[in-house]
Parts: structure tokens; sequence; C-alpha cells
């Protein structure tokens, strides 16, 4: 089956490591609106809410980009955006039901989590985390009302 990043948001304290080391890996600057990995500050609650591409089976975004900037890696699973490609339609940021695609406007482009595709090292989130509030894990076949199918 294939991996997504899976949050323990009781752990994230808000940090914003894990954004700064995925801009740091995927865009060789730290700059959190670079980052493929986001916290949503839900400050009424005091907590702190990391989100990601969710890897969604039914990949909406992959299915409305009209140049194919986005491909599944057969082997994993994982959606792969193709920057040279992407147009910056924003398409695939209207397309996802969970709005983990984002619109960089200096780069005029959009930003997706692969899950660091490419790096043996996995992804630097994971690493950088120092209360271990994200994990690799299965993900959840999503159906298409976007809840977790009935198992």
């Amino acid at each position: 089956m294939a991996k997504a990043l899976h949050f323990i948001i009781d752990k994230c304290t808000g940090c914003h490591q894990c954004e700064l080391a995925c801009s740091g890996m995927r865009e060789g600057v730290f700059a959190t609106e670079r980052s493929r990995i986001r916290i949503f500050e839900l400050k009424e609650m005091s907590k702190n809410v990391p989100y990601a591409c969710l890897q969604c089976e039914e990949a909406w975004c992959m299915h409305a980009c009209p140049v194919d900037a986005i491909f599944e890696v057969a082997e994993t699973g994982v959606k792969v955006l193709l920057e040279d490609r992407c147009v910056g339609c924003k398409v695939c940021t209207i397309a996802c039901p969970y709005g983990t695609v984002n619109y960089y406007p200096d780069a005029g482009k959009v930003l997706k989590c692969d899950l660091c595709h490419g790096d043996d090292m996995g992804p630097a989130c994971i690493a950088s985390c120092p209360t271990g509030a994200i994990e690799l894990a299965e993900r959840e076949v999503v159906g298409a009302s976007g809840a977790p199918a009935p198992g």
C-alpha cells in the first residue's frame, strides 16, 4: 500500500521546523512560504495542525492538471509534481479537496509534497520534527466524499 505523511496533532508544538526543513531540502532556502508542508494554527483551541498532500489514491489534482505536470510513481503511489512542466494555472489547487497543493506566486508555480521523492534520506520534515509529530504511514484509502472509505 502507498505511504503518506501521518500527523500526530497533540505532539505538534508549532515550531515550524518541518516547514524550514522542507523548503531547505526542496528549494534551497529556509522560508516557510516555500514549504510543501504547512502548519495551520488554531489559536482559539491552542492547537497546531500540520498538513501536506495526502497522496490520494484518486488524485484529483493530477487528473485536473491540463499539462500533466503531476504524475504517479507506479512503485510507490507517490504523486510528484514536475515543476518545469507546471504552467501555474492553479487548477490543481482548486481540484484538491484538502487544500494541500499551494501556489507560490514568486515562481508562478504550485508546490506539492512528494514525500521527498528521489531523496534516499526520506521526508525532511520527519527528520527535523523535534517531537515526533510526523510519521510516514500507510495511506488511508480516501473515498469520493473525502471521508475514509468503509473497510
